[in-house]
């Protein structure tokens, strides 16, 4: 028998004994998790379709999961926040990320995207030792819809893809003295806002003759078959504009107090910030809660995880060793998020007064990332703007033509017979529905993976010495191993929040001072109440802070020494007064 005879009876032995011993064996088990209620991730939700899953994660997850409304929208509406924590845990005794979604209403996938967290949180918690130990260590509160009358809006009445952004307070649009008598018309009554075009023999735009939903521009000089009306609607007030005076109020996402500009200045800004009431809810809540570190709004689109500020004249107020945190998370961001890039709002996008990342910045002092979900380059899963023949391409075998409405005749007030058609509010902004669920997944797992960095202390080492009579020093360690600070940069220089307390309880501290390194003979003397210190720069990130208490007590006798932050969970530990035998 030649050798390579004898090779090839080999390779069949192996795969024959290979085949024998997966069957007598269990199989692997798959990373998933039967969900006691499960929810499909290719498809968008309603405000009460979403409001129901919340409330039925809650049921299913009782433990795990409370829903609470913390205020009304300005139509009415609950304001719904779910609290996820490990069962048994106080949420508001542990650090916590605020996540929301859908400030701008049109942004719909932001909502998806928030459910999805409280989905997957709750559903792997006791089943994937990471998510399992986020959920021990910290706490979410997550509203997935910041502008539920504008989401109705969106989804019941007629929009375009970029319409409902706004509120529904109402607003003198036009400045005519009324308010919403110039709403949008649905001509076609398809749902959506799309095209207008009249036939007219001097017109500039012919259509294409292999594909007749495409227009195309004449050279100039020369004459088509076609003019272009613009979007379709009426013009109901006679003022010659069409559709220009609706229900959409002002910008939620210019309403808060980091920056805030007038409306002269910035654009949908409000009357005064806060003046939007589902703002201010948000803002009361956060307030109420100091312990949140961590910060995520969503939106969409252009594939974006943003950072402030929003404008340039604040960019002062970033210190480095803030920046340093948000480069660290955005740039694994990018890597987690393909064809996302880590950005500035004002430096990379454009000037952004009274936002709400910024605000939770600047105001808060934590750590506050924007995401702008959905990029065109994921159309195609490769760099680069799509061409219009790619996306006719992607529209027709991908998504089968249902972001297309094809042109038919309406009769029209005053231009007669017009052709109404296009692309409809589904065409653009939002993630295609088959392609939903990675795109929650790995903005889910990018927010996971900054809460993951919030604050986690522990006492390290600790060294008694004996001075003498009943003269002891104590000296801790406390460390961070995490990259955000107990307190940022930002925190401190404004003055933010409570400062941190390590306090030393069961003898008499006569002095106290910081240290600048475990071998550092010399003090930083707390000169008032030095059992009781405040510490305003917390633990750095990956950090510690090393503390040396001179106390009165008798050998044996245990101390007790706590670390308290607003940021961070509560430490503590005891120490017996008696000589540390190995340093």
């Amino acid at each position: 028998m030649n050798a390579p005879t004898r090779t090839n009876r080999l390779i069949r032995l192996i795969r024959i004994a290979a085949a024998l011993l997966a069957a007598a064996s269990p199989a692997v088990a798959q990373p998933h998790v039967e969900s006691r209620h499960e929810i499909a991730w290719n498809r968008y939700y309603t405000v009460a379709e979403i409001e129901s899953h919340m409330k039925a994660l809650e049921r299913a997850y009782p433990d795990i999961v409370r829903v609470r409304s913390i205020g009304k929208s300005y139509e009415g509406r609950d304001l719904w926040v779910a609290i996820v924590t490990a069962p048994g845990t106080d949420h508001r005794a542990k650090p916590a990320m605020w996540i929301d979604g859908s400030i701008h209403a049109n942004e719909i996938q932001a909502s998806e995207v928030c459910l999805y967290s409280i989905w997957y949180l709750a559903t792997y918690y006791g089943h994937n030792d990471r998510i399992t130990e986020i959920l021990d260590d910290y706490a979410f509160y997550i509203m997935p819809i910041v502008s539920p009358d504008s989401r109705v809006a969106w989804f019941e009445r007629p929009s375009t893809p970029h319409s409902r952004r706004a509120n529904q307070m109402p607003v003198d649009a036009d400045r005519d003295g009324l308010i919403g008598e110039d709403d949008v018309n649905d001509l076609d009554g398809d749902g959506s806002i799309t095209q207008m075009w009249k036939r007219d023999p001097r017109g500039q735009w012919v259509r294409n003759r292999y594909d007749p939903r495409i227009f195309e521009r004449v050279p100039p000089g020369e004459f088509g078959d076609w003019t272009y009306l613009g979007q379709e609607g009426i013009d109901d007030d006679g003022d010659g504009r069409v559709s220009e005076d609706g229900t959409d109020g002002f910008d939620m996402n210019r309403n808060w107090p980091a920056d805030w500009q007038p409306n002269y200045v910035q654009r949908g800004a409000g009357a005064f910030p806060f003046s939007a009431p589902e703002t201010r809810a948000i803002g009361e809540f956060c307030y109420a809660h100091p312990n949140i570190a961590a910060f995520q709004s969503y939106h969409n689109t252009g594939g974006m995880i943003l950072r402030g500020p929003g404008s340039s004249h604040r960019a002062r107020d970033y210190p480095r060793e803030d920046l340093r945190v948000y480069d660290e998370l955005g740039r694994l961001g990018e890597q987690m998020l393909p064809y996302y890039r880590y950005l500035i709002i004002h430096a990379d996008l454009y000037n952004v007064h009274g936002g709400e990342a910024t605000w939770a910045s600047e105001g808060l002092g934590v750590i506050s990332f924007t995401n702008e979900l959905w990029t065109v380059e994921k159309y195609f899963q490769r760099p680069g703007r799509p061409t219009d023949e790619q996306m006719w391409m992607f529209r027709d075998k991908l998504q089968f033509g249902m972001t297309f409405k094809d042109y038919t005749e309406v009769e029209h007030p005053h231009h007669g017979t017009v052709l109404v058609g296009g692309l409809n509010k589904w065409s653009s902004r939002s993630t295609p529905t088959f392609m939903l669920e990675e795109e929650a997944h790995r903005n889910f797992a990018f927010t996971v993976y900054h809460a993951g960095e919030m604050p986690r202390l522990s006492f390290d080492r600790t060294r008694v010495e004996h001075l003498g009579a009943d003269m002891w020093t104590v000296t801790v360690e406390v460390r961070n191993e995490k990259i955000i600070p107990t307190r940022t940069a930002r925190m401190r220089t404004a003055g933010i929040g409570r400062a941190d307390l390590l306090t030393l309880e069961g003898a008499e501290v006569l002095t106290s001072g910081s240290l600048s390194g475990w071998w550092d003979h010399t003090i930083d003397e707390v000169r008032f109440e030095p059992g009781r210190v405040r510490l305003d720069a917390g633990v750095p990130g990956r950090g510690a802070i090393v503390h040396r208490f001179f106390v009165r007590g008798a050998r044996g006798d245990e101390v007790t020494v706590r670390y308290s932050a607003e940021k961070a969970t509560d430490i503590t530990t005891a120490i017996r007064l008696q000589p540390t035998e190995n340093d």
